[in-house]
């Protein structure tokens, strides 16, 4: 900047370099900033200089809080929006999540009414084939007695 003929500040060297202006107040570079200050202009400023100087400042704050107050405001809208989309994302995420959820219970369902299906079937069976044994049983028993009854009376 010295070499450009840039009027040197604390303000200039921040903008510059792309850092915040506390940084050139910082020990080690404050004492650089100095003496360029004291090579770009070696004798003391006159008053009117000083006013124009402070009014430049005052110019240069108003600019920088009118700036952050912009940066708050697109700051803001983006959390906002960020905010939302994530909702968005979040809502879409448990949905799929669901869905999934219910497809899967849906498929278990039906395969426990296939198995309980399958399973009173093989219970009506079961029991036919019990009346049926036990129709079988109960005419061997009354064929036993009468081989037994004759069995005894022919003796």
């Amino acid at each position: 900047m010295e070499q450009q003929g840039k009027k040197i500040t604390h303000t200039a060297v921040a903008r510059t370099a792309g850092v915040s202006t506390w940084l050139t107040y910082t020990e080690g570079i404050r004492e650089h900033i100095e003496a360029a200050q004291q090579r770009q202009h070696p004798t003391t400023p006159s008053p009117a200089h000083t006013r124009s100087t402070a009014a430049a400042l005052r110019t240069e704050l108003e600019l920088a809080r009118q700036e952050i107050r912009t940066l708050r405001e697109d700051r803001d809208r983006m959390r906002q929006a960020i905010q939302h989309q994530l909702g968005q994302q979040l809502d879409a995420l448990d949905t799929r999540h669901l869905t999934a959820r219910v497809d899967e219970l849906t498929r278990t369902n039906q395969r426990l009414e296939d198995s309980l299906q399958q399973a009173t079937d093989d219970n009506h069976q079961l029991h036919a084939r019990v009346r049926s044994l036990e129709t079988d049983l109960a005419a061997a028993r009354t064929s036993l007695r009468r081989m037994i009854r004759e069995e005894n009376t022919n003796r």
